[in-house]
């Protein structure tokens, strides 16, 4: 078989091909390059994040590369090295640290937020519905969770492209795509946000309020007998809140409507009865364009997967998007089905203990930035010779740089 490159920018804008490949011929494929283990079939994907002490989230556990001494150097030098986030610790300590998000995030809090998602998701429409047209991803699909989580962060909503910027910074560094100097600058920019929320964590200390980010500043870990650190509480901003919070939810959205401008039939569909349809096209949004495309994991110990033996050490690309498509599991994998059966038993939010916590909001970002539309829009069409649907160069996401669409309003009812 050819090598499959996946950090291809052209396999990266469309890799669903190279994931049959990998699922017919070679389910545990390694990269002769990197070395990477590629699992891609749904039960084997699910086998890994069911298995955490075989398969750990700490995969940069050995000696730092050079490479990874200058990132450090740098944060240490002018602001605070990031700690170890929540997907890359290992039992007991993840869970300990978990219990604390899970009571940030329990079902009361999210219930709580749910009018001001639907306020801010009708909001941000109102402010394109009389144009027609719209760059979707910028416009609406990127401002309606960050909203949420600037808010939810204490920091101020004017802000908020600040703030993008810097997520952004982050959301490079992660991609396993940059050159030494372009990861330096997005460093650079992510100590510009440790700066930035480093008064934010103080003025919790002293006055906490009723925000997600005063429960983590201030709720103790009763294992660890203290609450984060400054360098914890910089990493779990960057990763677990702002990208890991906004940035899948900003992806989700946009492929979401991509979709629907390219199946006008899903389209009639849905709007036919939204109250019907629409959870279960959230579910095939993140089924068919997860968001997420792949982890990382590292075995601990040898392991046999569909007959492959990896040994102790090896690290393993955790295709959540190929085992989301895999003909094993879903009757025609490839087609948005409104009438799926158990549409909600994707891989999109991973599995086992490291399941996505903010699955929950996640879903009610998605469903008031859907409904709004279905409430608003009769037809929905791309703008012409405007998009080239590139996305951003990325091994672990995918996301569209744009998505430029045109639209025409239902008419108001009068008074």
């Amino acid at each position: 078989m050819k090598p499959i490159n996946f950090y291809d920018p052209e396999i990266q804008k469309c890799p669903y091909e190279q994931y049959k490949t990998l699922r017919d011929d070679h389910p545990v494929y390694q990269d002769p390059d990197t070395g990477i283990y590629h699992v891609s079939r749904y039960e084997d994907v699910r086998y890994v994040l069911s298995n955490h002490e075989l398969f750990s989230g700490n995969v940069r556990g050995r000696a730092p590369s050079e490479r990874q001494l200058k990132v450090n150097n740098r944060f240490q030098e002018r602001g605070w090295v990031p700690g170890p986030t929540l997907i890359s610790r290992d039992e007991p300590n993840h869970k300990q640290m978990r219990a604390m998000f899970n009571e940030a995030f329990r079902p009361a809090r999210i219930n709580q937020l749910d009018p001001f998602v639907e306020s801010t998701a009708r909001d941000l429409f109102a402010g394109i519905r009389k144009a027609g047209r719209c760059e979707w991803v910028r416009d609406f699909a990127v401002p309606l969770p960050l909203s949420i989580i600037v808010r939810q962060m204490g920091a101020d909503t004017a802000d908020l492209w600040r703030i993008k910027s810097w997520t952004d910074a982050f959301f490079k560094r992660i991609s396993m795509m940059l050159s030494e100097d372009e990861e330096m600058a997005t460093v650079d920019k992510e100590i510009e946000a440790q700066h930035y929320f480093q008064p934010i964590f103080e003025r919790l200390r002293e006055r906490p309020d009723d925000t997600l980010l005063s429960e983590l500043v201030n709720r103790e870990i009763p294992e660890w007998g203290r609450t984060l650190t400054d360098n914890e509480l910089h990493a779990e901003m960057m990763a677990d809140t702002f990208v890991g919070g906004s940035e899948t939810t900003t992806n989700a959205l946009s492929a979401g409507v991509k979709l629907l401008a390219e199946q006008p039939e899903t389209w009639e569909q849905l709007k036919s009865d939204p109250d019907k349809y629409l959870r279960t096209f959230i579910e095939e949004v993140l089924r068919l364009e997860s968001p997420v495309q792949c982890l990382l994991r590292m075995a601990t110990e040898e392991v046999e997967i569909s007959g492959v033996k990896l040994p102790a050490g090896a690290v393993i690309a955790v295709r959540y998007a190929s085992a989301n498509r895999d003909e094993r599991r879903f009757d025609e994998p490839e087609q948005l089905d409104l009438d799926r059966v158990k549409p909600a038993t994707h891989l999109a939010f991973g599995s086992g203990a490291h399941h996505c916590l903010g699955a929950p909001l996640a879903r009610r970002e998605l469903w008031w930035g859907f409904k709004v539309l279905t409430e608003e829009v009769e037809t929905l069409n791309f703008a012409e010779d405007k998009n080239t649907f590139d996305v951003h160069p990325h091994f672990l996401l995918r996301s569209l740089k744009e998505l430029h669409i045109e639209f025409t309003v239902k008419d108001k009812p009068d008074g």
